[in-house]
């Protein structure tokens, strides 16, 4: 039965992987997958020797328990991972609710304000450190479909725009991959208690900064680069609100590592905490009454709540696809097999390698499962700085190809970015600041060590 679970997973992946080709959204495989994982192994407890415990990070033998007893586990180790699946999924759902609200009141507009030059060089170090610093805050995938939108007003030519939203991409990554909030894998990690907010920090923001660093000298000297532009802008609608909104939405959001860091508590009610106070805001903002009716036309009633206007807009797809990876991730890790494959892994090759590789291969596979993989594969104690390893290998690898990250597959749909152009004229530029920030990690873990 465990050959069939890794079978289901490795079919599923496969279709994710060909979403575009086969027309299907991966969420479908992914859910699918999910359920016929759990499935199996329901079907199979009787079978099972041994049991992976969640609450002991241990494997335990059952093989003595009778069937009741080990419907028991299943059913307590699966409400055990719903439940800290769903708490990842809460928060990242607050998340885009704040962000769709800074949007309402076109506080990203703002940032447009402060771009003010016409030099193509000058244009790209200004969008990628605003994208690196961005991300780090609202995440790297609403971070590129920010700036991206700005490039668009701002830059006429199609050509020019792929070349600065191959950057974008690396930046995002980069910047997402140092705080907690600004990746997915980094928030699983966080929440998974194996990285905190200060540490992750100062053992990754370097080594972030040079990934981008990297590409951007050597893009200095690009001709794609050189010379100057000139666009007509029109002039967006302004909301006299907006820059407050979105200072407020991102302090808002910020304040969440420090609410968990005072209270202990998980970070989605710190996340919810600043979502009901920004709505709040908004709401009196808006200077309207409230009515339960217009909750039936969310999207086209000109006078709608901003909070339902952002809860209506919420990347669902997105949410059900995390819930089907990392799921059918923890049917794995509940027989054992990720704990067994990370034992023979530590036991073969050195781990700084294997990460390396890991991240080497998130440009191919999805990282949310290559980390939830890891979290149940390494038993290191927390802030250990493999934990740290892995969120920058997951985090940045993704850049490699635009199909490697969301960040490169938003991209990817905005600008019309072929996959053989961004392999020809971006994927070395992300290597490059990939390894050179491997470097900087390697010298700045031997120093704080």
């Amino acid at each position: 039965m465990e050959t069939f679970v890794v079978l289901i997973f490795i079919l599923g992946y496969i279709a994710i992987t060909m979403e575009h080709k086969l027309k299907i959204d991966k969420l479908i495989p992914a859910l699918l997958m999910m359920a016929l994982a759990w499935t199996a192994v329901a079907l199979g407890i009787d079978s099972f020797t041994t049991w992976f415990n969640p609450h002991e990070a241990k494997l335990i033998g059952i093989s003595g328990m009778n069937h009741l007893a080990k419907m028991h586990l299943l059913e307590n180790t699966l409400l055990h991972h719903f439940g800290k699946t769903a708490e990842i999924l809460v928060f990242l759902m607050g998340a885009m609710a704040i962000v769709e609200m800074i949007d309402h009141f076109n506080g990203f507009g703002t940032i447009k304000k402060m771009i003010k030059t016409n030099s193509k060089l000058a244009l790209l170090w200004i969008v990628c450190f605003l994208g690196f610093f961005l991300s780090a805050i609202i995440d790297n995938l609403t971070a590129t479909i920010v700036l991206i939108t700005i490039i668009r007003k701002i830059l006429p030519e199609q050509k020019d725009r792929m070349w600065f939203a191959g950057f974008v991409i690396i930046a995002a990554n980069a910047g997402g991959a140092w705080t907690p909030i600004g990746d997915v894998t980094t928030t699983m990690l966080w929440m998974a208690g194996k990285v905190t907010t200060g540490k992750l920090a100062m053992l990754l923001s370097l080594p972030s900064l040079v990934n981008i660093l990297v590409p951007l000298t050597i893009a200095s000297f690009m001709k794609a680069f050189k010379g100057r532009f000139s666009s007509e802008i029109g002039s967006d609608s302004e909301n006299k609100n907006g820059a407050f909104m979105l200072y407020l939405g991102l302090a808002l959001v910020v304040f969440v590592p420090i609410f968990k860091t005072v209270t202990h508590l998980p970070p989605y009610i710190g996340m919810m905490l600043s979502l009901s106070i920004f709505a709040i805001i908004a709401e009196i903002l808006t200077k309207r009454k409230f009515s339960l009716v217009q909750i039936k036309d969310v999207k086209n009633h000109p006078s709608i709540s901003p909070t339902m206007k952002a809860l209506s807009k919420i990347e669902m797809p997105s949410v059900l696809f995390f819930l089907g990876i990392l799921m059918t991730v923890a049917a794995m890790e509940s027989l054992g097999l990720i704990y067994n494959f990370g034992q023979t892994v530590n036991s073969t090759i050195p781990s700084d390698l294997f990460v390396t590789i890991l991240g080497i291969s998130s440009a191919i596979i999805d990282n949310v499962p290559l980390v939830a993989a890891s979290i149940g594969m390494f038993q290191n104690a927390p802030d250990a700085s493999i934990w740290h390893f892995v969120a920058y290998a997951a985090g940045t690898g993704g850049s490699m190809l635009i199909i490697g990250s969301a960040a490169g597959v938003v991209a990817m749909g905005m600008e019309k970015i072929s996959f053989s152009w961004y392999l020809k004229n971006i994927t070395l530029l992300a290597l490059a600041g990939y390894l050179a920030g491997i470097g900087v990690f390697f010298l700045v873990r031997a120093i704080s060590i």
